[in-house]
């Protein structure tokens, strides 16, 4: 069970620190309010690093569906754990959006910004074209599956792996993450918009269900891709 504990908690911990540089930004009051996008994919990047820095070794830090399942395309991981730890991932990610909402609660009655506190737990298109924003996630989670085992056929030096993954998911949030704010992880799109579904969150608007699709399709299409074409290339 510790694999699956693994990637529940690291995902929530992911969500916690990559919505939470997110609700530093937008919400008012904070010590980061219009910090910018640098901040934002900075805090990303890191928060992806951390958490595979911690549970790596217990689970090979996957907290994202996408990954996962490409992972166990490529042979890394086992296509036995692959619906438990889909599920442990999506459910993380409802705990750590609760807890972004409880680490900032009095901001939320501070702000009048609907579009921003949704924006803050899950993504949504800057300018809305289905074709145009799923080959964006697609595009954005294809790079990161490829660039992962692309890596990784590279030697390092122990312990840099994770920091290396920070850094990949840091340059596609600075390159690609403009057009639909660089879910490329079903989990860290679904399970927080869950949560700001259920929530009683201070002024918030709806949970923009009609797109909510794209980010767990895309990604999933895209990692697919990218293993496939990794495996094609270095076997």
């Amino acid at each position: 069970m510790l694999p699956y504990y693994a990637e529940f908690f690291g995902t929530a911990l992911l969500i916690l620190l990559g919505d939470g540089v997110v609700a530093n930004v937008v919400l008012n009051d904070t010590n980061g309010h219009d910090g910018g996008w640098i901040v934002v994919t900075f805090g990303w990047a890191f928060a992806v690093g951390i958490p595979a820095y911690i549970f790596g070794t217990a689970s090979g830090a996957s907290f994202n569906p996408a990954l996962t399942i490409a992972l166990a395309y490529a042979g890394s991981l086992s296509w036995s754990v692959v619906p438990g730890y889909c599920i442990a991932e999506v459910l993380g990610g409802i705990l750590g959006g609760v807890l972004v909402w409880l680490m900032y609660y009095p901001h939320w009655a501070a702000t009048d910004n609907k579009v921003g506190k949704l924006a803050i737990f899950c993504t949504a298109p800057r300018i809305k074209c289905t074709p145009a924003n799923f080959l964006s996630e697609f595009i954005g989670t294809f790079v990161l599956v490829f660039a992962l085992l692309g890596v990784a056929q590279t030697k390092s030096a122990p312990g840099f792996g994770p920091l290396i993954a920070a850094f990949i998911i840091l340059v596609i949030g600075l390159s690609l993450g403009g057009p639909t704010g660089y879910a490329i992880n079903p989990a860290r799109d679904l399970g927080p918009r869950i949560a700001h579904a259920i929530l009683p969150i201070a002024g918030k608007g709806d949970s923009n269900w009609s797109y909510a699709w794209i980010p767990v399709v895309a990604p999933i299409c895209g990692g697919f891709i990218g293993a496939l074409a990794a495996v094609a290339m270095f076997g």
